[in-house]
């Protein structure tokens, strides 16, 4: 065999093994990480928790019960209960509703999926506290699905802050992208009720991030 014959036959076989070796999937270890990040309320914060009894007639309705009367509403029962007590005179929201904020954010990030951020970073937490002003009584008039006018009697939070902690994956995500698609959520989106993202199109739940 000649020497160029040799030589051929040889880049053929290097070639050969390069294909195969890229068959294979190469899957690399996550790269997890967090970054500890503060986020202040531009405007008040609206709380509507999902009551227990809101939840029970939903249960009685999916399984055929009988509706019972309403009788008389107690507006301050519906404030607390419009909350989520931790305890000790504190309270706190639920840690998806910036995850949710955050994914809702991409819409206004070229580049940026839903599909890929749901699985590229996480909020850390349950409820994550409120830190600010005591909450006050909030009375809105609101419009029914039927057309008809009801009130609601929320807690409101006139200034306010919260502490996240965030595990992100850097082989998909940036500590930057993070920050930046957190403070997009902030102007654009919100958290808690009259947000801008609702159909209201109120700056209400609106937040702006600061280093923690």
């Amino acid at each position: 065999m000649t020497r160029a014959a040799k030589s051929t036959k040889t880049a053929v076989t290097k070639e050969t093994k390069t294909k195969e070796r890229a068959t294979g999937i190469v899957i690399p270890k996550p790269d997890i990480r967090v970054v500890k990040v503060k986020v202040k309320g531009v405007m008040p914060l609206i709380c509507h928790k999902f009551s227990a009894k809101a939840q029970k007639q939903i249960e009685d309705k999916q399984q055929q019960k009988g509706k019972q009367a309403k009788g008389k509403r107690d507006p301050k029962q519906e404030f607390m209960d419009s909350m989520y007590p931790l305890g000790r005179g504190k309270y706190g929201i639920p840690a998806t509703a910036f995850k949710g904020a955050m994914i809702s954010a991409c819409r206004f990030v070229d580049g940026m999926k839903m599909t890929l951020a749901r699985g590229a970073f996480f909020v850390v937490g349950d409820l994550l506290e409120i830190k600010g002003t005591k909450p006050t009584m909030r009375t809105d008039v609101v419009r029914l699905p039927n057309g008809s006018a009801d009130m609601r009697y929320r807690g409101e939070f006139k200034t306010w802050g919260i502490a996240l902690v965030i595990r992100y994956n850097a082989n998909v995500v940036s500590v930057e992208q993070i920050m930046n698609l957190l403070a997009t959520a902030g102007f654009s989106v919100g958290v808690g009720e009259r947000r801008p993202e609702q159909k209201s199109g109120d700056s209400f739940g609106t937040f702006d991030v600061e280093a923690a």
